[in-house]
């Protein structure tokens, strides 16, 4: 089965994830049928501050605004199956613990959820704060599933980019692609 995804980018630190997974995924064109990207300002401003860049321009894939609530995956029929919000921002993972759909972004979050479909929150803070935990629970509780932005390190990363990519490898595990990577106990 291919997979209809929708990647989510707010404006948490983090953009190096946000650019690996999107790669990650325009790699993988042959198990996906469809990748659409909603990105923050924010998002675009942390992007072109963190990675000097502003190449988030030129992906492949269909790019929705914020306030565009005519996107496919703004609705169950649209069938989108897996959403990944990444990085997530603990007011973006707040909004959707609290039901609030106030732009693309938490609506198609409540939608992933309410269709028992697959939400990935690739959160991006540290230290939590108790209000932040309970977030976390009540996405968990509702279905979601919370990956923190903590890079592994037994795979011996030799630079930044393999250090983000024992993140992003995971989430794209967590979406159901096969890819070759890093797997504990394998040669």
């Amino acid at each position: 089965m291919k997979h209809r995804i929708v990647v989510a980018v707010t404006g948490a630190s983090g953009s190096i994830y946000a650019r690996q997974l999107l790669q990650k995924l325009e790699k993988a064109a042959a198990q996906t049928e469809q990748v659409a990207i909603v990105m923050t300002e924010n998002a675009r401003t942390v992007w072109e501050t963190e990675l000097g860049t502003d190449d988030y321009k030129a992906l492949p894939f269909k790019t929705y605004t914020q306030q565009d609530f005519m996107a496919p995956f703004a609705s169950g029929s649209g069938r989108y199956d897996t959403m990944v919000i990444c990085p997530c921002s603990m007011g973006t993972l707040g909004r959707i613990a609290g039901g609030i759909s106030n732009d693309l972004i938490t609506r198609a979050a409540d939608v992933v959820l309410k269709e028992r479909r697959k939400l990935i929150c690739v959160v991006r803070e540290t230290p939590y704060n108790l209000v932040h935990i309970r977030n976390m629970l009540t996405v968990t509780e509702a279905g979601g599933i919370i990956c923190p932005a903590t890079p592994s390190f037994y795979s011996v990363p030799k630079n930044m980019e393999e250090v983000a990519a024992t993140v992003v490898d995971r989430v794209v595990d967590l979406i159901g692609i096969q890819q070759d990577t890093y797997r504990w106990g394998q040669e």
